[in-house]
């Protein structure tokens, strides 16, 4: 099976609870983060301002002030780059055993148990309000946002009005520009400070605005919702209270590996060859957070690994190239050891590795493909 990267971008996934403002003085781009690319700040765009225009009276009609919307759209735009994304979200596809040397990297895993070792007693509360294991809790955070260190600095408001205009999902855009609004009117978030990633997702767990207006829970007790806060206890809270209304039962697991033990429910095999697992009504759960099999397989097993559970014990077959995810970690190795970096060994082929591997292929005088095989890793060996 291929697995669509639909927000591989932020954490792992950028899509979260629904599918994925930093606002600065008129004609200035000053207070945008230095690391945002140019595609990712406003450029001039005359339909889109007619559309903002036209925008105005649909959102007063529906309760927005006039104040919020001038303060929301200061220095809000048409953001180039948010298209570009959105466009191109079939181009990155992987099968089950990428997503999880991904999603259950050694790095992540290791992060993972170290947040819930800092939060445990505020994920332990939280587990006893809402009865979602905090390791379930834990794992969405990071693959959200890698346990908050990428939460996204798109300003929401020119992301959401981005899409909005453009018009693929227009009305599912503008529904979430009205929810961004809200909360700003609301009084959770400055505009100022309302940023997530491109497709307007937001704050640890990573949560469209939308969800954020309807689960978003104020766990500290300081009179607001604040899911972007560095104290991540209002963001794993509210995906708690998310999970629970949609059925999360208490004390029963995710599911597991076949033959891994536990409650016996629907065996998938989401890649042909690989892994079967036995999911129960919780893993159906999960999956209303993200629809995807692979999210929440990525989740509940990145959750047991946390919890101090190793590997797979299944194997997965060879890729389409005949190489074993062994094989591939070999001919990274070896790429970089020649001065081909490949950015990491982890056996996922991505934009790195296709460049050290063209790199390489042009410095013998071999076809310049970037495509890794049996052939070239006998090459390199």
């Amino acid at each position: 099976m291929q697995i669509n990267r639909r927000r591989f971008g932020q954490g792992l996934m950028s899509v979260g609870l629904a599918a994925c403002s930093r606002p600065f003085p008129d004609g200035q781009s000053s207070n945008l983060p230095a690391a945002l690319p140019d595609d990712l700040r406003p450029a001039a765009n005359g339909d889109y301002d007619a559309w903002v225009a036209s925008f105005r009276g649909r959102a007063t009609a529906q309760g927005i002030f006039p104040a919020t919307l001038s303060t929301a759209f200061r220095g809000a735009g048409f953001l180039p780059g948010v298209v570009t994304r959105d466009r191109n979200q079939t181009e990155f596809q992987r099968t089950l055993e990428d997503y999880l040397s991904i999603a259950a990297s050694d790095e992540r895993v290791a992060k993972g148990r170290q947040a819930l070792a800092r939060h445990r007693s505020t994920l332990n509360a939280i587990e006893a309000r809402y009865g979602v294991d905090a390791h379930i809790i834990t794992a969405i955070w990071g693959l959200e946002s890698f346990y908050g260190e990428r939460q996204g600095q798109i300003p929401v408001i020119s992301a959401t009005s981005t899409l909005a205009f453009e018009g693929r999902r227009g009305r599912y855009f503008e529904r979430e520009l009205i929810a961004a609004l809200r909360i700003v009117q609301n009084g959770d978030i400055l505009a100022s400070r309302m940023t997530g990633s491109w497709a307007g997702a937001m704050g640890h767990t990573q949560c469209m605005p939308t969800v954020y207006q309807e689960y978003a829970v104020d766990f500290t007790g300081n009179g607001r919702r604040d899911i972007w806060s560095e104290d991540p206890s209002d963001a794993l809270a509210t995906t708690a209270a998310y999970l629970q209304r949609h059925g999360w039962t208490r004390g029963v697991r995710w599911g597991g590996e076949v033959g891994s033990g536990g409650p016996s429910g629907t065996v998938i095999q989401p890649q042909p060859g690989g892994p079967r697992f036995d999911t129960t009504s919780n893993f159906r759960v999960i999956k209303r957070y993200n629809p995807s099999d692979a999210y929440a397989i990525g989740v509940g097993h990145l959750a047991d690994r946390i919890g101090g559970a190793g590997p797979l014990r299944g194997s997965f077959p060879p890729d389409e190239n005949g190489l074993t995810k062994a094989d591939r970690i070999t001919l990274q190795k070896r790429l970089t050891a020649l001065g081909y970096d490949t950015q990491g060994a982890d056996g996922v082929i991505g934009r790195n590795t296709e460049s050290a591997i063209r790199a390489y292929q042009a410095s013998r005088g071999l076809p310049v493909t970037g495509t890794p095989s049996q052939a070239l890793l006998l090459n390199l060996l």
